[in-house]
């Protein structure tokens, strides 16, 4: 199974547009030692031509033309993507979809009907697509129910519910669902080798340390360093698990879970502008490294 990392980053991208924390400022500025990323994606084949893509982000125009394999160019138009599978319907996940309206092709979406309502009613994305290549929606359960993506051979899917809030446009906003976020094992049948993907993952709920075991690769949130990280920058009032993000650092944090599963190789994505993690020099990333947790870039290729 190859996965490829399209974009690392959290929704605004690192270095942020309008940020001028000490990360953004000085990546711009060339006074730190960091790399600029693109806002979180990847993709997935067992066969190297196929590929599944997970989310759309507004970056996914630059993200594609940086990986050649989806597009291989068998027709005068042609992509290799043979699905794309939702994991919630936030905005640095979704925006893409209008970026690959062309041509006649319907696009394959995989995603719950919780995320379905929200792009056809609160940002109706789904919508404005059947005006230009049109869609064709298959709805993923999530109960753990296993699943495949037609065009995509050897790879199977099972998706599991995660408590998160929907966005801030659903209309059931402050009435969470099972399947506003899902977090993903996906397998190639071959080798039976997986991966457990949730870019999102504010809690280790009771089901699914059974779904990490099972992982030879766990790519999981790696959105904030500290609980408090937004607020003691002023950037924000909420704390990182209120948003739905397990910070890396802390008691119960992501690098507290992780050491349970040293089986598996152990990936942090879905990083934001204001983590220190994203200094390669900092003492935060040094303790990522003492536990053998690594941190996700665009272009990071993991071959399982």
């Amino acid at each position: 199974m190859h996965i490829h990392v399209l974009g690392a980053a959290a929704g605004g991208g690192f270095p942020q547009w309008n940020c001028n924390c000490f990360n953004c400022d000085g990546l711009r500025k060339g006074t730190i030692k960091a790399t600029k990323r693109t806002q979180s994606s990847i993709c997935v084949s067992g066969d190297g031509i196929n590929w599944v893509l997970f989310n759309t982000s507004p970056d996914v125009l630059q993200q594609i033309q940086e990986f050649a394999p989806l597009q291989p160019g068998r027709a005068i138009r042609d992509s290799g993507i043979a699905g794309i599978v939702l994991i919630d319907a936030q905005i640095d996940h979704t925006t893409g979809l209008l970026m690959l309206r062309e041509g006649k092709v319907r696009r394959e979406i995989y995603c719950t009907d919780m995320v379905y309502q929200d792009l056809t009613t609160g940002n109706p994305l789904l919508n404005i697509l059947g005006h230009y290549c049109g869609v064709n929606h298959h709805q993923i359960q999530a109960d753990g129910s296993t699943f495949e993506v037609a065009g995509a051979p050897n790879l199977k899917f099972t998706a599991v519910a995660l408590k998160s809030a929907a966005p801030p446009y659903s209309p059931h906003r402050n009435d969470p669902h099972p399947g506003d976020t899902i977090g993903v094992l996906i397998e190639e049948i071959s080798s039976g080798k997986k991966c457990w993907y949730s870019p999102g993952l504010g809690e280790i709920e009771p089901h699914l340390p059974a779904l990490m075991r099972q992982a030879d690769c766990i790519m999981v949130d790696g959105t904030f360093w500290t609980n408090t990280e937004m607020i003691d920058m002023g950037l924000m009032t909420k704390k990182a698990r209120d948003i739905g993000h397990n910070p890396q650092s802390g008691e119960g944090g992501m690098i507290e879970v992780l050491n349970q599963y040293p089986q598996a190789r152990r990936v942090l994505i879905h990083i934001n502008n204001t983590n220190p993690i994203l200094r390669e020099d900092s003492a935060e990333r040094a303790t990522l490294n003492q536990h053998g947790i690594e941190v996700a870039y665009d272009g990071m290729d993991i071959i399982l």
